[in-house]
């Protein structure tokens, strides 16, 4: 298979298409009992699958959390494969004072780097806390950016607040790149598609666009469809997974919007849709040519 295509973040290549960690950790938007499942039927083993299938294809990005689970089956995957998967991290950390000694920022932003982080991007729950809508500012955005690059590693901001990038741009802020939900239904975004659409198109740093099938909402033909055809040559769809054929089949079908061709994918099957298959069309021609003689 030939690889992926790529862009390029602060320097770095990276495949347009990112491994998201959801449905490996048990983040599943849907339910209490959905995220038990993930964790339960998600093994190290069974990680490091899918993780090979992506990086079989080129695709060497994964973002999320460092869970333990997380970090040895991407060290299986690479073993497997030979490549080097590229770390996001989207850490937590204490903005206020009196919280966890073990969270205070420069611990947090240590082992990042010591977990081998390329991106280093504060998470939804940091960045939008610290984002004033009222003064048009990122509150010690400059502070924590900076503390990021002293440890060699690539700032970035993971929001959910479309204003994150505005404001970043407008203000100059010392990152290389966003990560910013955009999907078809509209699931968790704050305001319509067509807005963030135009403040993707607008931005002025390569966009890591997150949840393309809503986390499950959209069928992956639709909401694939709508982010590749809609986001610039330089942006990424982040997309997670529970299966090895899921991963080859939303690399698949990622591969056919981008070249512009409608897929040909194997399509899941139900006896209601017995009479749409080909073998019985025909029979129902036939059926129908007789009954007229």
């Amino acid at each position: 298979m030939t690889d992926f295509p790529r862009t390029e973040v602060g320097g770095v290549s990276l495949s347009r298409l990112l491994m998201g960690t959801n449905w490996f950790l048990g983040y599943s938007h849907t339910s209490k009992a959905k995220d038990r499942f993930i964790k339960r039927y998600q093994t190290r083993k069974n990680i490091a699958e899918i993780l090979t299938v992506f990086m079989n294809a080129g695709i060497d990005a994964i973002m999320g959390p460092p869970e333990p689970i997380l970090r040895d089956a991407i060290a299986d995957a690479q073993d497997r494969t030979g490549r080097e998967a590229k770390l996001i991290i989207t850490p937590l950390f204490n903005i206020l004072p009196g919280g966890p000694p073990e969270d205070e920022p420069e611990r947090v932003f240590d082992r990042c780097k010591e977990l081998g982080a390329t991106f280093c991007m504060p998470h939804q729950c940091v960045t939008d806390r610290l984002i004033d809508r009222m003064h048009n500012h990122i509150r010690d955005i400059d502070r924590y950016t900076g503390m990021i690059r002293e440890r060699d590693m690539i700032p970035g901001l993971s929001t959910h607040m479309p204003e994150a990038v505005t404001i970043s741009d407008a203000t100059g802020a010392d990152v290389e790149t966003y990560i910013q939900l955009y999907n078809a239904a509209g699931f968790l975004m704050q305001v319509e598609a067509d807005w963030v659409m135009r403040i993707i198109k607008n931005a002025k740093k390569p966009v890591m666009t997150i949840k393309p099938l809503a986390a499950g909402r959209l069928l992956p033909p639709v909401g694939l469809a709508f982010v590749w055809n809609t986001i610039r040559d330089q942006d990424m769809v982040t997309i997670g997974t529970t299966t090895p054929d899921e991963a080859k089949e939303v690399i698949d079908l990622s591969l056919d919007f981008l070249n512009r061709r409608l897929p040909d994918n194997e399509l899941q099957t139900t006896r209601s849709k017995k009479s749409l298959t080909t073998e019985c069309s025909v029979n129902l021609e036939l059926t129908g040519s007789m009954s007229q003689a």
